[in-house]
């Protein structure tokens, strides 16, 4: 146990309610299934984070999940787009089902359908999450002990040509948005995952998908290059008018995964203002590319220092992958959220440069994306 106070930490990607969807766990009780519960996200000094709806691919494995997951309400729905990804009508109901499922933990943790035949109500508790549209907001939930979550699409496939959802989810919350995933579709191609390849593996964003970035613009939503190929990434770089983000990525020149980034696009990253948030999923951070989790955290503390002398101690956060990944045993689940925080401090970084890669990064990026309550 670390005799210094816990950095807050606010991650810049998890796939949480995939995960609680998939497993029926319980987000307000702690538990050893998944990585992110409250009672541990407590434990680790986890102040809130990107929360993603992510659609999964249409295949075997998924197929027969999917009427639990939307209630029968896919039947006659075709399931698979032109390129192989979810089509819009059950990519919407899939995102519609994960967005009721983050605003009933922001209620309190309750499942309506399920407390229907409860006659005394769902059983909320006394301190949910709360859904953030403001950087204020994270800063009074940070001062209350109130969990932050962003809401973030990763894969636009829920959006249609017309732009119709994307107004319409902006007004429900959303504030973070991936064009992709590691697929084709409509918007842009995204990166396979492949070692010792360069991210440069296919065309960029579609004219659609640059309509996109443009509609993100305006909406003040986050654009995430995490899963784009490299042309891609220039695209939205010739296009946006924002930061550019990276919200679960690391240092191509360390670990040769095409979901890394190169020197040159982190300087573009640099001269746009925007952030890199490291991604602990071992594949992406182990220099040979190794799946174990027998690890040392050294190994991604050495993609910290990195990105630091590379982009500048303002640039840089944590894009954990949590529930989505593969983690290194000294970072198992978010209790142990401070280990990495250890490992940095034990390198020089003080509790002013620790508290800029916890949160305060972050929040900076974000209130350059979104603007401010005041204005």
């Amino acid at each position: 146990m670390s005799e210094h106070a816990k950095i807050p930490v606010f991650d810049g990607h998890n796939d949480t309610i995939l995960s609680l969807i998939s497993t029926g766990r319980d987000y307000y009780t702690r538990g050893d299934i998944g990585h992110i519960d409250g009672p541990r996200a407590a434990e680790g000094g986890f102040v809130g984070g990107f929360f993603a709806c992510f659609v999964p691919t249409p295949n075997d494995e998924w197929s027969p999940n999917l009427e639990s997951v939307l209630g029968g309400g896919i039947k006659g729905v075709e399931l698979a787009d032109e390129y192989g990804s979810p089509s819009l009508a059950y990519a919407q109901q899939f995102t519609n089902a994960m967005i009721a499922r983050l605003l009933n933990l922001e209620a309190g943790g309750g499942n309506l359908l399920k407390d229907l035949d409860n006659q005394d109500g769902p059983a909320w508790t006394d301190d949910p999450l709360s859904v953030v549209t403001f950087v204020e907001d994270i800063e009074e939930n940070i001062e209350a002990g109130t969990l932050s979550a962003i809401l973030h699409f990763e894969g636009a496939e829920m959006i249609d040509e017309n732009f119709y959802a994307l107004e319409m989810y902006h007004n429900a919350g959303l504030r973070s948005i991936g064009p992709v995933w590691s697929r084709s579709n409509i918007w842009a191609h995204g990166v396979p995952f492949a070692y010792g390849q360069s991210p440069d593996t296919g065309p960029g964003l579609t004219d659609k998908g640059k309509e996109l970035v443009r509609a993100c613009n305006l909406l003040g939503i986050m654009l995430d290059v995490s899963h784009l190929n490299e042309k891609g990434f220039w695209d939205i770089a010739a296009i946006t008018t924002a930061p550019i983000v990276a919200t679960h990525s690391n240092v191509w020149s360390i670990c040769p995964s095409t979901r890394n980034l190169t020197d040159k696009q982190l300087d573009a990253i640099a001269e746009s203002d925007g952030m890199v948030g490291i991604n602990y999923n071992v594949p992406f951070f182990h220099p040979e590319g190794a799946r174990t989790a027998d690890v040392p955290l050294g190994l991604l503390a050495d993609h910290v220092d990195y990105l630091v002398n590379r982009i500048g101690i303002d640039r840089v956060g944590f894009g954990s992958d949590f529930d989505g990944a593969l983690m290194p045993e000294g970072l198992s689940d978010v209790s142990k959220q401070q280990n990495l925080v250890d490992e940095l401090r034990s390198r020089g970084y003080d509790d002013e440069a620790l508290n800029k890669l916890g949160y305060q990064n972050w929040l900076r990026v974000l209130e350059a994306t979104w603007g401010s309550i005041e204005g």
